[in-house]
């Protein structure tokens, strides 16, 4: 098993009236909120986790991008990576990723990931995503077009870094005379790609053809398992045998010395995220055409809940979250591994509104007790694709 520490680094302050006044805190909630002198604590704290990370033996520290919200403050995940490209050693520095979909131009992608691979000596790994819709209004992109521009921006980010002689690259979206990429990456061909879905068969088909690897979103585990099967029946489909460290499970974790102080501790964090952080409503997240007829259909049918209705109870039973003691928590993922099959755990350790010394014990706990139990997992066994 690999494991990743991730993070979102979460803007928590919001006001008392927040449930109440504000449908969301992405696109409109007002930046007055943000305090500079908090917002410039939580930047240097966080960076201090993420360094942290690495010294507690994880295998990968990951950053991610979001626009104009308080669920997320990285609207450049690369600067973040930039900070630890220097101050780490060993640990793989993952961006997971950049939003090329809503990005205007995606060789900047290929040149500040190129350079950070660099400034890594060949530790970075770069994640691709579509980006959430409301991030489509925020950056007046039209989300009918998303597909065909994350599709468009990632072929021509490979080619930039793998060609060996300048080319043009004319198309519906993007239009380059010259295209020579300076520097190249130090990993041949190109650093690792890391690609999630949220059922989408489109990006199951698309990750499988590539051989990337790819990524859940947190969800309940029958849909989780959905998706991972697509996406290995896919890559069987292709002749190719499906490598569990390509199924990444993403799951918010919380751990404390008993079962009881972590669910004490943990409910307010775990609903902060859920409730709070992820309160978006249908359109915000899913503008119309942003999907296919078909993934928006198999959505739909699946039952899943909004976050903000789904209780601290549900969230642990249905696999979205996982709480308690390090033999609780062992077990809890042991079960979830056998029942998805994942190779790589991506772990949100730093979840919504935690203290820095409650984050820095769940953490430990995690990472003393609870990973050196997991770590033979995931390499041996292997899930076959349900037909």
């Amino acid at each position: 098993m690999k494991f990743v520490f991730f993070h979102l680094m979460p803007y928590p302050f919001l006001p008392d009236d927040f449930d109440e006044s504000y449908p969301s805190p992405s696109l409109t909630f007002p930046s007055k909120y943000f305090d500079r002198e908090l917002g410039n604590r939580l930047y240097h704290r966080y960076l201090d986790e993420l360094e942290n990370a690495e010294k507690l033996g994880f295998d990968g520290i990951a950053v991610n991008e979001h626009h104009q919200s308080a669920y997320g403050l990285m609207p450049s995940p690369n600067i973040m990576a930039a900070a630890l490209a220097r101050r780490t050693e060993r640990a793989q520095i993952m961006v997971l990723g950049n939003a090329i979909g809503i990005r205007g131009n995606p060789l900047r992608v290929a040149e500040e990931i190129a350079m950070l691979d660099h400034l890594s000596n060949g530790r970075v790994v770069s994640g691709f995503v579509r980006g959430i819709g409301w991030e489509y209004f925020a950056s007046g992109v039209n989300p009918t077009r998303s597909r065909d521009r994350f599709n468009e921006a990632h072929d021509l980010i490979i080619k930039a870094w793998t060609a060996d002689e300048p080319f043009q690259w004319i198309s519906s979206n993007y239009e380059y005379r010259y295209v020579n990429l300076w520097p190249r990456p130090v990993q041949e061909p190109h650093p690792p790609i890391y690609i999630p879905g949220a059922g989408s068969t489109e990006t199951m088909k698309f990750v499988a053809e590539h051989g990337h690897t790819y990524m859940s979103v947190y969800a309940p585990t029958p849909l989780v398992r959905r998706w991972f099967d697509g996406h290995r029946q896919a890559v069987e489909e292709l002749g190719i045998d499906h490598d569990p460290v390509k199924s990444a499970f993403s799951v918010p974790i919380y751990v404390a010395e008993t079962d009881e102080k972590a669910h004490r501790e943990g409910r307010q964090h775990i609903e902060w995220l859920f409730h709070r952080g992820l309160k978006q409503s249908f359109p915000q997240v899913y503008p119309p055409g942003y999907m296919s007829p078909g993934s928006m259909r198999g959505m739909l049918m699946s039952g899943m809940k909004p976050y903000t209705e789904t209780s601290y109870e549900e969230l642990l039973a249905g696999g979205y979250a996982v709480v308690g003691s390090p033999e609780t928590v062992t077990a809890r993922l042991t079960e979830l591994q056998a029942q998805l099959g994942f190779g790589q755990l991506i772990g949100l350790f730093s979840i919504g509104d935690i203290t820095s010394d409650e984050m820095n014990r769940s953490m430990e706990l995690f990472a003393n007790q609870v990973m050196p139990a997991l770590r033979p997992l995931g390499v041996a066994n292997r899930v076959t694709a349900a037909s």
